[in-house]
């Protein structure tokens, strides 16, 4: 696969990446971004995607993130600081080298002049409910038209401070990560926001392909592909955790 030109989606859990990739595929010429460096524990990517050696992983990653157009697009978190298994395995792609010392020189031997897409979420509160109602629920998507599940029975009580506290703190770490690693190229992102975009789904994927500088045809740009899973109980564990973290605050601010 010939590619012309690379992107990156950053994110974090729970701010729409999957909504906003499938929306991307739709168009034919946005690539094909989807989470291709996500492993296992003790997994190699080589591994992962069955590659003789490290020439073959690359053109299979190529291949399996571009649109016909050479348009070539993944999603993905941000790589460690320090000791990487992702940075350290692109180390032995072709044309990269061990003695590459910046993760982002790495990032960018494998994706020359990548442009850099940033999804983030304004209300991290309901972000992290999400999150952890998506763990406990294992229900991460759900198509458009799909009826909803039944409630689980003694689903609201599955509620827990502690780990939503936890996921509010990951995810934050997990943005300013990304923020970190561009930094590190210089790089400026386009800034994608979530409450945003599903707004305006479709104004959205054209947005990026001004960004690529790629003509979209937006008949072409299939209807949401997901529907939101946000409910009463959702809601309800967001108000919850707003006034359980403020308890003892002198100044409450929510």
């Amino acid at each position: 696969m010939k590619v012309s030109k690379y992107y990156t989606i950053w994110f974090s859990q729970r701010n729409g990446s999957t909504l906003l990739c499938e929306g991307l595929r739709s168009t034919g010429v946005l690539g094909k971004p989807a989470e291709l460096f996500t492993i296992g524990q003790n997994e190699k990517l080589i591994g992962k995607h069955k590659a003789t050696d490290y020439q073959n992983l690359q053109d299979i990653i190529y291949k399996l993130g571009s649109s016909p157009n050479g348009v070539f697009g993944v999603k993905t978190n941000a790589p460690l600081k320090e000791n990487d298994p992702i940075i350290e395995e692109l180390r032995n792609l072709p044309n990269i080298g061990k003695d590459t010392k910046s993760n982002y020189l790495v990032w960018e031997s494998m994706f020359p002049n990548c442009k850099h897409i940033f999804l983030t979420r304004r209300n991290k509160v309901r972000q992290s409910v999400s999150w952890w109602k998506a763990i406990v629920t294992q229900e991460w998507h759900r198509k458009s038209g799909e009826k909803s599940p039944k409630v689980e029975e003694g689903l609201a009580n599955k509620y827990d401070f502690n780990a939503i506290k936890h996921l509010l703190i990951e995810t934050t770490i997990r943005e300013s990560k990304i923020q970190s690693f561009l930094e590190e190229g210089k790089q400026t992102a386009l800034t994608i926001v979530y409450e945003d975009f599903i707004k305006n789904f479709k104004g959205t994927i054209l947005k990026i392909g001004d960004f690529l500088e790629e003509e979209i045809d937006d008949k072409k740009i299939a209807s949401p592909y997901y529907t939101k899973l946000a409910d009463d109980i959702s809601e309800e564990w967001v108000e919850r955790f707003r006034n359980e973290l403020q308890k003892d605050w002198s100044n409450r601010i929510w």
